[in-house]
């Protein structure tokens, strides 16, 4: 240990006599002064703590090495599958050095160009390319950008020919399809309503689909869906190729339960005819387009949890018009479909298998698979693209993005008329990799349920215990596939082990895994985790003060209800933009539209529930915690960082550990949000979370 990092003293922190009674419970909340970002106050205390961490972190030996070697790994870059549109391909690369993606246009003689570089538009770094869609004809782009890290998504349109800059910037479009139309002069997208017309708080809701043209104001463009709804529903569009349906598709925050609508927009009508196909109350998911052959395609978990595959008359779409296509298989899920064009035209049907992707091919009008499409290996397709016409070159071509732990994202195409898959392009860059050992175990959870990991290891088999790096998410039925992970590199050519579960509240084995670990279930995620690290101690990988875990958001609380139920089982934490306070998330950012996963404190029952697991009210004083980092970015629109201040104070206040071993500390960027980040900052944040675990577990990183 260094002399900075000998005496290591916390700032002090004011306690609060504040207790709420909620449905006859008391409820103690003594740091709620530190919600208030603004306040001088709080100002002072995330300076001091942020000196404090800063001094602490910058201590740590190995920090040189691990940036050199992050910065080695990242200079691979990335390229991403291509999206044709008539006979141009656009698709974004990263070079080595580049700070971001490069969205770039190759035209039909091959030659290649760069479309948007945000870079070029803001060299601060601050500013990220959210999403970007061509027209059908491929002459125009819309795009969205985020300063700042707000999300906020500011879309405008360029012409693809010139670069120039056609319309926007329209704002108020976070997380908004573009949905053109046939011609390229109007598109369907979501918009907020501005904030004087929305209750002071819900300036984040209220969104509405809107038909927008080109070159117009968007304060004119034409309502088509959202009004009388409730304030929470996200939607997302769909048009058809030839332009005549619009399905909408939408749900009340993140509640896996949709809502469709369709219109036939042949009539002419500015603001077409809705049909309601599908109502939240229902309660399953859809997910809904008319494809090339004027079907219906619906893929959906009605009595499917593992999804399913229907096709209607969209002329006729209510369920009960619905005919299955590819039923649910039991031990897969199905997380795709893209309509494969040509002579005897097939589906590709992107499936998951324990959460390692596979693809298969189907024959449109039976459903019936006609065969396989090889993949490299154990890994994830990120994108699954072809040309947009039957009469286009390359129509029997199916471009495959892909990445694996040890790959870094690039491309390979399917060739129909061989059957072969070949890498078209790689990564730009090289890497040197270490020499990494994958496999996918199994364990057994504290019900006895199955629960599957990935370990990669320096060695085949365990040869002695040693520091593991343990991470998860297990939430919203979001799926962690395989992917390359620098920091998962680095930790393991330094020795150690990492592990990444697959913890129910994931969608990584369907719904029904989704729900086993959501709501009054939600402990079901915290055991799987439990287990996973007990499993790696049984199996002789590591020992309990080696393992150091690992999470964001939602797996920020995960790692944070962890430290808090068993915190003699981890050495070292990281807990990065993390949820905390469950009794109060709801009052903060997006909060509320999470309740359908976690529950309300508003209901009795569900605060219980919430209680039971809320690491911020699980803090008991005189514990031996672990060394725990916390890292939060002042500009996070989602969750807010309000959790972590609370959380860190209540540790600094209630561990039994010596501060100078065991610290507890909260790391703060600002200009940076939740989401996409430049090279750079990823390689200092993750810098700094490494050093941290392991120096905690012993872990030599020079």
């Amino acid at each position: 240990m260094t002399d900075v990092q000998a005496h290591l003293s916390y700032p002090a922190t004011a306690r609060e006599d504040i207790v709420e009674t909620l449905h006859g419970r008391e409820v103690a909340d003594p740091y709620r002064w530190l919600e208030d970002a603004s306040s001088p106050s709080t100002e002072a205390w995330s300076a001091a703590q942020n000196e404090l961490a800063r001094t602490w972190l910058d201590a740590l030996p190995g920090r040189e090495a691990v940036a050199e070697r992050l910065h080695s790994l990242l200079a691979a870059g990335a390229v991403g599958a291509p999206l044709w549109r008539a006979g141009r391909a656009f698709f974004t690369r990263r070079e080595p050095g580049q700070e971001f993606g490069v969205l770039h246009v190759r035209e039909a003689d091959g030659t290649e160009r760069v479309l948007l570089d945000v870079t070029e538009l803001d060299p601060s770094g601050l500013t990220t390319l959210d999403s970007w869609v061509p027209s059908l004809e491929g002459d125009l782009l819309a795009y969205q950008i985020s300063v700042g890290g707000d999300e906020e998504s500011l879309l405008h349109v360029m012409d693809v020919a010139t670069g120039e800059l056609v319309e926007g910037p329209i704002n108020r479009c976070r997380y908004s399809t573009i949905s053109w139309l046939p011609g390229g002069q109007e598109f369907f997208y979501i918009r907020r309503l501005a904030p004087e017309l929305v209750p002071e708080g819900e300036e984040q809701f209220h969104r509405r689909v809107w038909r927008h043209r080109v070159g117009t104001d968007p304060d004119q463009d034409v309502l088509v869906h959202g009004e009388g709804l409730d304030h929470t529903f996200y939607y997302g569009t769909h048009v058809s190729r030839d332009g005549r349906w619009l399905i909408i598709e939408g749900s009340m925050g993140t509640a896996r339960r949709d809502s469709v609508w369709i219109a036939d927009l042949s009539d002419g009508a500015e603001a077409p005819e809705l049909r309601q196909v599908v109502d939240t109350t229902d309660g399953y998911r859809v997910a809904a387009w008319v494809e090339r052959d004027g079907r219906m395609y619906v893929m959906t978990t009605k009595n499917a949890p593992r999804w399913r595959l229907c096709v209607a008359d969209p002329a006729h779409p209510e369920p009960e018009n619905w005919t299955e296509l590819i039923a649910e298989e039991p031990d897969s899920v199905l997380d795709a479909v893209r309509y494969f064009d040509g002579d005897e035209p097939r589906l590709v049907l992107l499936r998951t298998r324990h959460a390692v992707s596979e693809l298969t091919l189907h024959d449109p009008a039976t459903g019936e698979r006609t065969g396989e499409i090889a993949l490299p290996g154990t890994g994830q397709v990120t994108a699954l693209t072809t040309v947009d016409s039957a009469t286009e070159q390359h129509r029997d071509r199916l471009w495959i993005g892909w990445t694996d732990f040890a790959t870094p994202p690039c491309v390979h195409v399917y060739d129909r008329s061989t059957g072969e898959v070949a890498l078209e392009t790689s990564a730009p860059g090289t890497a040197e990799l270490p020499e990494i050992h994958t496999r996918q175990v199994t364990y057994r959870s504290a019900d006895g349920t199955v629960v599957r990991m990935f370990v990669l290891a320096p060695v085949a088999e365990p040869d002695r215990p040693r520091p593991v790096f343990l991470t998860g998410y297990g939430g919203f039925s979001l799926s962690r596939e395989p992917g390359y992970m620098p920091s998962a590199l680095t930790w393991v050519a330094a020795g150690g082990v990492w592990a990444l579960p697959s913890l129910r509240g994931g969608g990584e084995e369907g719904e029904e895994w989704h729900v086993a670990g959501m709501r009054e279930q939600k402990q079901h995620t915290f055991d799987d985790f439990h287990a996973a690290a007990e499993h790696l101690i049984d199996e002789g990988w590591t020992a309990p003060d080696q393992i150091a875990i690992s999470g964001g958001s939602n797996g920020g609380l995960l790692v944070g209800a962890a430290l808090t139920q068993r915190p003699e089982l981890y050495r070292a934490v990281v807990c990065s933009a993390p949820l905390l306070d469950m009794v109060r998330y709801e009052r903060f950012l997006l909060g509320r539209t999470w309740n359908d996963e976690y529950g309300t404190a508003d209901d009795p029952e569900e605060l219980g529930w919430l209680l039971s697991y809320s690491p911020y009210h699980n803090v008991t004083e005189r514990t031996a915690y672990p060394s725990v980092l916390f890292t939060v970015f002042e500009s996070d629109s989602r969750v807010d960082p309000n959790h972590a201040r609370k959380m860190c104070a209540a540790l600094q206040h209630a561990t039994g550990s010596d501060p100078d071993k065991r610290p507890i500390l909260i790391r703060r960027e600002t200009e940076v949000g939740h989401a996409a980040r430049s090279v750079s900052r990823t390689v200092g944040l993750t810098t700094d979370q490494l050093v941290f675990l392991a120096e905690a577990t012993g872990l030599a990183l020079d």
